[in-house]
This record gives C-alpha cells, structure tokens and sequence, in this order.
C-alpha cells in the first residue's frame, strides 16, 4: 500500500459553513476495476480535508491486489474522525461498493453515524434549468468554468491499472494518481453550484417595475438579492407565464399579465344561488327574494362572482381573494394593484414559488 499526504492551495467559493463545521468535512472519492463491488475492486481512495485552517488530500493506494484490505481498514479507521461526507454520487456507487468490499472481506465497516452529501442527487433536479450535458462531474465542472489537467475517465485508468500491476511503472501510477487528486480537488469546487439551490430562499428586494408590450402584455420586475446566494453563471428559463433571468444576487421576472374577466369561486356552493341571467351566484340569504324561475341551486362550478380587471397569475395562494377561470384550475390570479408587492415576505414568498414552479 501506498499513502500520500500533501497540503494545497484551497479558495472557499461557496461557505462550507452551510454544510457543517469545515473540521468536520471530509470529501471522499474512489476509483475501482469495475461497476461491481463483488467481482471488482477498489484500487485508491481519496480524501480531502481540514486540519489547523488549512486544506489536505490523503489518498491510500494499493500496490498490489494484497493491499486492498489494507487501504479499506485505513479509511474507515480515518471517517472516524469526520461527521459529514461529501461526495458525487456516492450514495448510489462509492459507499455501497465499499461496504460490500469489507463484506468481501470480513472488515468492520459503516456510515451509519456519518451524514452524507451527495452533490450528484442535489444537482439532479437542475440538469435542465443549467443545460447540462449531462450530471457527470467533468461536465459540471465545465459549466463552472474548471478546468483540471487529468483528461482520462475513471474507465479508461482500469487498463491503466492492470498495467501498473505487471509493470509497476511510475507513470502509470502518477496517472493514476492525478486522475484522483483532481477530482477531489475538483470536488469542493463544485459547491458553488449549491447556489443554484439557495439562490430563491435569499430576501430580495424590488429595484423595478415596469410594464413592456408586445404579443402579450407582461410586468417586469428587477429585484436584487441580499449577496449571500450569488450565481457564479447566468441561468435563465421561460413557460408561458412566467420567464426569468438571474445572475449574481439579480434577478429579472416577467410575468405574464392577464387583463379581462375572471371569477372568485365562494367554497360552499350549497349556500348559494346561481342566478341564471345574472351570471353570478348570491348568498341564499339574499337569493330567497329573488324570482324562483331566474335562480337555481349553486354547483361547485356556478358558485362565483365576476370581476373584470388586471390580474398576475400565482402558483399558490399568497393574495386574496384568487380568482380563476374554472373552480378546477390549480393555480389561480391575484388582481394587480400599484401597492400589492409593498410587503417583502410576500414578494419574496411569490418569487421561490415562481422559480419553484419552473425548475
């Protein structure tokens, strides 16, 4: 077996302090022969840490086949040491593969007192918003902007591997190495697209607002974040009714517009009448005066009374009264007013809810 130990230069892009205590951190990665934690191996694995303010990777190597059980023991008697790790997509590949290589080999072994971060899974659900060739780590690093010095995937270091073991070259095994070393390095620089995730629980606050035509009358509105949550790359998204555009601690909604009639539908229908030539339903206790021939019994969908106005559509139900244009609509309208964004919670609460909408 083989240990390396180095320090290196370490720049906090995104705070390590949302994740825990940066002393209790430790990013891991490993690198196998094969998908199979029974008929393959794990070959080295590496970890990046903290210790006195300053940042460390330690990689444990095996040599030679003997020394797998060797590597394994050194890194679960090292987790002991840290209460949270990180890593991409180790709850899926890495932690699995490696209880069943202990299994393998009758080592104590776990993760169960030890809190896991998969930055795979967190990324996940954003693939689409940040166009993402795809969720694995080289192509988010792409989008961030890292560039690493490795060009080789995890795969093509197997035939790597099996030819150190009949050479024992140390090319080969530099390789090997580097390939590691920067994806754990590589690692803590991807945390900056964690922002992505925190960016909408940020308080913003309204710099703009605006009206623009055009096929379809929208209100703009420009809002700056507090500086906590800043996007390291512009992201932007579009449906019907709603587009946005963010960078930084700004953001730009437009909002679709809806100018005409909709209905506030009343939630007991059996308290009212619909009255026929009215088109509007009234209270029973004010429909008994009316002719018994121009009012019916009120349903779920004739329980309504009409406004005509300038309404902004919301995805849930933060202004009041909401109006819709069926009672089966998910989502309804508040009625657009000069004053409506005055309360902060509000309009912070109506952006996540857009932007949760639309990722």
């Amino acid at each position: 077996m083989i240990t390396i130990e180095k320090e290196f230069e370490f720049q906090e892009t995104y705070p390590l302090s949302r994740l825990g205590k940066r002393e209790d951190l430790l990013f891991f990665d490993i690198e196998t022969t094969g998908f199979s934690g029974v008929n393959s191996m794990v070959y080295l694995i590496g970890c990046v840490f903290f210790r006195e303010d300053k940042a460390r990777f330690i990689q444990w190597f095996a040599d030679d086949r003997e020394s797998e059980p060797q590597i394994l023991e050194h890194f679960f008697t090292f987790l002991k040491n840290y209460n949270t790790l990180i890593h991409f997509n180790g709850d899926t590949f890495d932690i699995p593969f490696l209880l069943k290589r202990c299994h393998a080999f009758r080592l104590p072994c776990g993760f169960d007192k030890i809190k896991s971060i998969d930055l795979y899974k967190q990324v996940r659900p954003l693939k689409k918003l940040l166009g993402l060739e795809s969720l694995k780590q080289k192509s988010i690093e792409n989008f961030l902007k890292i560039s690493r010095e490795d060009a080789c995937s995890g795969g093509q270091l197997i035939e790597v591997y099996e030819d150190y073991l009949r050479t024992g070259k140390e090319c080969l095994l530099n390789l090997l190495l580097l390939h590691n070393e920067d994806d754990l390095k590589g690692m803590p620089k991807l945390l900056p697209i964690l922002f992505y995730l925190d960016f909408p629980n940020q308080n913003f606050s309204l710099l703009h607002m605006e009206k623009a035509t055009g096929e379809t009358t929208r209100l703009i509105l420009t809002l700056k974040g507090d500086g906590q949550s800043p996007l390291p790359v512009a992201i932007s998204g579009a449906v019907p009714s709603y587009a946005f555009r963010a960078f930084q601690d700004r953001i730009e909604l437009s909002i679709r517009l809806y100018e005409g009639t909709l209905k506030y539908f009343f939630s007991n229908p059996r308290d009212y009448y619909y009255l026929i030539y009215e088109d509007t339903a009234i209270h029973k206790s004010v429909g008994e005066y009316v002719d018994k021939d121009a009012r019916i019994r009120a349903t779920r969908e004739t329980c309504y009374t009409k406004k005509t106005g300038v309404f902004l559509p919301q995805p849930k139900t933060l202004w009041t009264p909401e109006f819709k244009n069926t009672s089966k609509d998910k989502s309804g309208f508040f009625e657009f007013l000069p004053d409506c964004f005055k309360d902060q919670k509000t309009l912070n609460l109506y952006v996540r809810e857009i932007l949760s909408s639309m990722c």
